[in-house]
C-alpha cells in the first residue's frame, strides 16, 4: 500500500505568506506524522505565472477552447513561452526552498522513501495556488512514483450506490467540435477493454441531464470545448454550436451521478479549473482536467497513453503521471504540454483502479462437501503441490524472494518479547551535548568526538572500579600529545582500541589504530551489511588485505568479549573446520547461500546472523558529561565490559540501519551496535542464548513443500470463496507464529517462500475447481 501525502495551506497570501500543514501516513489510515510549517511572502509569484501564461496563451495551438479562437504559433512566441517557464520553474523551486518551509521538507525527505508510491494532495482554496506547476516542485521529482492533486479545504464522503456492472461504465459527451478532431476521442474509448460506453454528440440540455440521471455512470468523459470564466471560479461545457452550460446549470443531475456511484470526470478539454472547483462543491471523488488551453493533439495523446496507463491495471495518479510525462515528446511543437493534465480530488474518496470500477457478482455458496470426481481422488492436489514447491524453491534459489524473506525476517524480529538490558555491558555515549560542552571548556577535539583531556578524565575515573574491558569506539589515528594519555593508553591491560580495514574493491583505505595502544589489544570495527544496507550478519574475524592500514584479525566485539571471558579460564580457539570456539560454544560461519540470503552475498571471514537482544536498550546508557561531573555506582562498572561510543546526530553521525530501523531517526549508533554484538557472544557463551541458525537446502525443501501440501488440502475441500479465504488467513497466520516462535529459539526458517507456495497452490487447485464444475 501507498503512502499519502497532505499539504494543507491555511489563511495568508502571497503578500502575507502561508501557514502549511503537512500530514504524512499510510493509505486509508490516520496520518502517523503532522509538522507545521510556513512559506514566506512572494508577491512577485502570480506575476510570474501570469507572464508565462500570457505568452503560453499567444501560442494558439488549435485550442479546445471557443471555435474561434485559433492563431498562427511563430518561433519567437515558441521561445517566449518556454523562456516565462523557466523563469516560473526557478522561482517557484526558489520559494520552496525557503528556510521557513526547510523542516517540512525534511520530514518529507525522512518520512518517504522514493521507491513508494505518493499521492499528494494540495488542499487550498486560493486560487492562485492551485495555478502553479507543482509537478515541477524539485522535491516531487525525487519520487517517480508520486503525483499531486488539488483539493478544497472544506469536503465531504457521499455516500453512493453500489452497482454490479461487468464493464465500466463510462458516459462520453462529445460537445461542440467546431475546428477540433473529437473523432479520435471516441475512437480512443473503445478501444478500453471491459468498458461499456454511451456516446451523446452535441446533445441538447435534456438529452444530456437524462442520461445523467437515468443510468448507474462510473466515468463521466467530456471533449469538446470549454473555458473558465469569473477569475476561474467557474467552468462553461459548449454542447454544441448553440448551447453552453455551466456546472451549477448541471447541479441536479450531476449530484444525482454521483450518489448513483459516479467516480470520475475527465474533462479533455481546454481550462478546465473552473469547472474543476464547481464539481469539487457537488463532492465528485476524482477529476482530471487541464489547467489551461490544450492543443488538439495534446489532448488526444494525453487521453490515449492514460487509457492505456489506467485499463491496463496502474493506480489513478500513476497512470495521470504517465500520460502526463509522455507528452513531453509533443513539446518541440507543443510547449509546456506535460504543465496541462491535472487531477482534482475529493480527500474523503479513495481513488479506485479500473477493475475497481467494475462490482463483481457474488459467488455461489458450493456445498464444502463437494469432493472431486473419484477418477483422480488426491492425485490433483499431491501433484499440483510438488510443482508449485518445486516452482517457489526455484524462484528462490535465483535471489528473487531474497528482499522480501529479510523484510519478513525484520518484522519478526521486532515482535520478539522483550528481553531486557544485558547487565554486563555499560555504555558511556557522547552525544551533541557532550560535544558542545566541550567545546565550551575550550577543549580541541582533533577531528575526533572526545578530546584528549575528556578521555583521560574518564579512563582515570574507570580503572579504580575494575572493568574487565574497555572498548573505545572512536577512531584515534593519530598520535597523542597529553602525557598522562599517552601512558595511561600504553599501560591500560583492559582497554581495547579500534581500527577500520581497508577495502580496495570499494575503494575504502580504512583507518590506523591509535598508536599508543599494544597491537593485541586492538579490534577492527568493521560491520557487514546487506544490499539494502541493514547490518544483519556480525563480523567475528577476517584477514584484512596486505596493504591494510588496519591488521587487527579480531572484531571489537570478539576482543571485548575474550577479555571478559579470559577470567574464567574460556579463550578463543578454532575447530578444524575453521570455525571459532568460546568454550562449549562454537560460532559457526554463515555459508554463501543460508536461508533468505540466496542471490550473491560477500561471506568472506567468520561471519555470522547477528541475534539482536530484542529489548528497547541493550545496556545500561550513561552520558560522558554526566559520568565525569557525578559519583559512580561501583557495581555499575565492576566486571564489566564498557563501551565508549558516538550517538550524536548533528557531527559526523555514526548510525546503522537495523532490522529496527531504517530511516535516518531509527537507525542505530555504532555503539550500540557493538553491544548488541558483545552481548550476542557473551549470552551465547554464559548463558545459552542460542544463536541464529538455519536449515539445510534440503530440510528447507522438504518445508515449503509440507506447506504447499496444505494448501493444496485447502483447495482440495472446495470451499466457498469467503470460508476459503478466512481458511487461508488461519493458516498463514499459524505459519507466521510457528517462524516466528522457531526464530525466537534461534532458527531461522523460510517464511515467505511457504506462504507464497500455500498461496498459488490454493489459488491454483480453485481455479481447477472451477474450470471443472463448469465443464461438468
Amino acid at each position: 500500500m501507498g503512502k499519502l501525502v497532505v499539504l494543507k495551506f491555511g489563511e495568508g497570501s502571497f503578500e502575507q505568506g502561508f501557514a502549511v500543514t503537512l500530514q504524512i501516513g499510510e493509505e486509508c489510515e490516520r496520518p502517523s506524522t503532522e509538522i507545521t510549517g510556513k512559506l514566506p511572502p512572494s508577491p512577485e509569484m502570480p506575476l510570474f505565472y501570469s507572464y508565462w501564461q500570457s505568452s503560453y496563451r499567444l501560442l494558439g495551438n488549435r485550442y479546445r477552447l471557443h471555435a474561434d479562437q485559433v492563431q498562427v504559433t511563430n518561433v519567437s512566441m515558441v521561445h517566449d513561452c518556454e523562456n516565462t517557464a523557466h523563469i516560473l520553474r526557478a522561482r517557484f523551486n526558489t520559494w520552496l526552498r525557503a528556510e521557513e518551509f526547510r523542516p517540512l521538507r525534511e520530514k518529507w525527505l525522512e518520512r518517504l522513501s522514493p521507491s513508494e508510491e505518493v499521492r499528494v494532495i494540495l488542499q487550498t482554496e486560493n486560487n492562485q495556488l492551485q495555478l502553479l506547476p507543482w509537478h515541477l516542485w524539485d522535491l516531487l521529482e525525487r519520487y517517480p512514483k508520486a503525483e499531486i492533486a488539488l483539493a478544497s479545504p472544506t469536503y465531504d464522503r457521499v455516500q453512493k450506490i453500489c452497482t454490479r456492472n461487468n464493464a465500466v461504465k463510462i458516459l462520453a459527451i462529445v460537445g461542440n467540435s467546431q475546428g477540433i478532431d473529437t473523432e479520435a476521442d471516441k475512437a480512443l474509448l473503445q478501444q478500453c477493454s471491459n468498458a461499456d460506453i454511451t456516446f451523446i454528440v452535441e446533445p441538447q440540455r435534456r438529452e444530456l441531464t437524462d442520461h445523467l440521471w437515468g443510468e448507474n455512470w462510473d466515468i463521466l468523459f467530456f471533449a469538446g470545448h470549454s473555458s473558465s470564466q469569473r477569475n476561474g471560479e467557474t467552468g462553461r461545457i459548449y454542447l454544441n454550436q448553440t448551447d453552453s452550460l455551466t456546472i451549477g446549470e448541471l447541479k441536479y443531475a450531476l449530484k444525482k451521478a454521483i450518489e448513483n456511484g459516479l467516480q470520475l470526470a475527465i474533462f479533455n478539454s481546454c481550462d478546465g479549473l473552473g469547472l474543476a472547483r464547481e464539481l469539487a462543491d457537488l463532492q465528485i471523488p476524482q477529476m482530471i482536467v487541464m489547467r489551461e488551453p490544450v492543443p488538439d493533439q495534446v489532448a488526444q495523446e494525453f487521453l490515449k497513453y492514460f487509457l492505456q496507463s489506467f485499463a491496463g491495471g496502474e493506480s489513478l495518479y500513476q497512470a495521470v503521471r504517465q500520460g502526463r510525462e509522455r507528452l513531453q515528446g509533443l513539446e518541440d511543437r507543443f510547449p509546456c504540454a506535460t504543465w496541462l493534465p491535472v487531477v482534482c480530488q475529493n480527500p474523503a474518496q479513495v481513488p479506485p483502479t479500473w477493475e475497481e470500477l467494475r462490482c463483481a457478482k457474488p459467488e455461489e455458496n458450493i456445498p464444502s462437501t463437494v469432493t472431486l470426481p473419484s477418477r483422480w481422488g488426491f492425485k490433483v492436489p499431491v501433484l499440483s503441490s510438488l510443482a508449485i514447491a518445486a516452482l517457489v524453491c526455484g524462484v528462490r534459489f535465483l535471489g528473487v524472494l531474497q528482499s522480501t524473506e529479510i523484510s519478513a525476517f525484520d518484522q519478526m524480529m521486532r515482535s520478539r518479547p522483550d528481553e531486557g538490558i544485558d547487565p554486563r555491558l555499560l555504555v558511556v555515549t557522547i552525544d551533541d551535548d557532550d560535544l558542545a560542552i566541550q567545546r565550551q571548556n575550550g577543549e580541541v577535539l582533533k577531528g575526533t568526538s572526545i578530546s584528549e583531556k575528556s578521555l583521560n578524565k574518564l579512563l582515570a575515573k574507570l580503572e579504580p572500579y575494575q572493568p574487565r574491558a574497555i572498548g573505545l569506539d572512536i577512531y584515534r589515528d593519530f598520535p597523542a600529545e597529553d602525557k598522562n594519555l599517552i601512558t595511561r593508553l600504553k599501560q591500560s591491560q583492559s582497554l581495547v582500541g579500534v581500527c577500520k580495514g581497508s577495502d580496495t574493491t570499494v575503494n575504502i583505505k580504512g583507518n590506523e589504530p591509535p598508536p599508543e595502544i599494544p597491537e593485541e589489544n586492538i579490534g577492527f570495527s568493521d560491520f557487514v551489511h546487506d544490499p539494502d544496507g541493514v547490518v544483519r550478519r556480525h563480523l567475528l574475524f577476517m584477514n584484512q588485505e596486505a596493504t591494510s592500514l588496519c591488521t587487527a584479525p579480531y572484531a571489537l566485539s570478539l576482543q571485548l568479549a575474550s577479555h571478559y571471558l579470559q577470567p574464567l579460564g574460556i579463550q578463543p580457539k578454532f575447530t578444524p573446520q575453521g570455525n571459532l570456539q568460546l568454550g562449549k560454544t562454537v560460532f559457526n560461519k554463515l555459508k554463501p547461500r543460508s536461508g533468505g540470503y540466496q542471490a550473491n552475498i560477500d561471506t568472506n571471514g567468520g561471519q555470522i546472523l547477528l541475534n539482536y537482544r530484542s529489548s528497547k536498550q541493550i545496556a545500561e546508557q550513561v552520558k560522558l558529561t554526566e559520568f565525569l561531573s557525578s559519583p559512580v555506582n561501583r557495581d555499575a562498572v565492576k566486571d564489566r565490559v564498557v563501551l565508549i561510543g558516538v550517538v550524536a546526530k548533528g557531527d559526523s553521525p555514526d548510525t546503522w540501519s537495523t532490522p529496527y530501523g531504517a530511516f535516518l531517526d531509527q537507525q542505530m549508533p555504532g555503539v550500540l551496535v557493538q553491544a548488541h554484538m558483545v552481548s550476542q557472544i557473551l549470552s551465547a557463551v554464559l548463558d545459552g542464548r542460542p544463536l541464529l541458525r538455519v536449515w539445510s537446502l534440503w530440510v528447507e525443501v522438504v518445508w515449503i513443500l509440507g506447506w504447499s501440501l496444505v494448501g493444496g488440502v485447502l483447495g482440495w475441500r472446495r470451499l466457498s470463496l469467503p470460508w476459503l479465504v478466512l481458511a487461508v488467513g488461519i493458516t498463514s497466520s499459524v505459519l507466521y507464529l510457528i517462524c516466528l516462535s522457531l526464530l525466537i529459539s534461534g532458527v531461522w526458517v523460510p517464511f515467505v517462500p511457504s506462504v507464497l507456495a500455500l498461496v498459488v497452490t490454493v489459488g491454483l487447485i480453485s481455479i481447477y475447481d472451477s474450470k471443472l464444475k463448469i465443464q461438468t
